[in-house]
């Protein structure tokens, strides 16, 4: 029960501080609408024979100067809200991530404040446990991103965190009968999946505005000391470079 009290807490506090994830949330925004045509992302219907929720991402436009790390972040949060609202919690969570197409210049334009925020959102304060990370496709790029990724991540997850070259070795943690189409499973494409998910999104555009609204914690109400991004992070001016050799 505490620790469950804890995540909520941490939740609702991550939503009230984390502004540039949780700012602005309307489906119809321009950032919202410029970031779905460069990311696409998709909880997948089925789940894992272990009980765990399997998400997709990938690269629709591989321009790394139309990538914008924070608001992709934005849009999954979007997602994963209304996925795990409409749905059962999962006992576990798989991120899946497509690097089709992913570039130096993709990484060079992570924020890292960001990133850091976004690792401790999905380790800490998410309703259920991220059991595995895993990138497909993966190219001679992986080595630099890890490098990128590393630090931010707790060792339970490093030990999750998987690479894969080939598809088989990905069906081993999540089952072909479950992944679309275009990954080799028997299902939809990842583009009707998406475009099918988003309208459900727009169909649900003001109760997740009034769910983001409502779902905050009120710091002058807190017991104790108010806790602010610095206690969270240390000082964000620490975060604003990345140089990669």
């Amino acid at each position: 029960m505490e620790y469950a009290k804890q995540v909520i807490d941490l939740n609702y506090t991550c939503r009230t501080h984390f502004d540039e994830f949780f700012g602005n949330v309307d489906v119809e925004s321009a950032d919202i609408k410029q970031i779905r045509s460069v990311v696409a992302g998709v909880p997948l219907q089925q789940r894992t024979p272990e009980g765990y929720s399997v998400v997709m991402l990938k690269l629709k436009d591989t321009d790394p100067a139309k990538f914008h790390f924070g608001n992709s972040v934005k849009l999954y949060a979007i997602s994963q809200d209304k996925w795990f609202l409409e749905n059962d919690i999962p006992k576990g969570l798989i991120i899946a991530i497509d690097m089709t197409g992913a570039k130096l210049g993709h990484i060079l334009r992570i924020n890292l404040l960001h990133l850091k925020k976004a690792s401790y959102f999905l380790q800490e304060a998410i309703p259920t446990r991220l059991v595995g990370l895993h990138f497909l496709n993966a190219t001679s790029l992986m080595d630099r991103f890890l490098a990128v990724i590393q630090p931010f991540l707790k060792k339970e997850l490093l030990d999750m965190l998987h690479v894969h070259t080939t598809m088989d070795t990905f069906y081993i943690f999540v089952p072909r009968e479950i992944v679309p189409k275009d990954f080799g499973g028997p299902g939809l494409e990842m583009k009707e999946l998406e475009e099918n998910f988003f309208q459900s999104l727009r169909e649900s555009r003001f109760d997740i505005i009034e769910y983001s609204a409502t779902h905050r914690v009120n710091e002058k109400l807190r017991p104790g000391k108010a806790k602010l991004n610095s206690d969270l992070f240390g000082t964000e001016g620490n975060f604003k470079k990345l140089d990669i050799d």
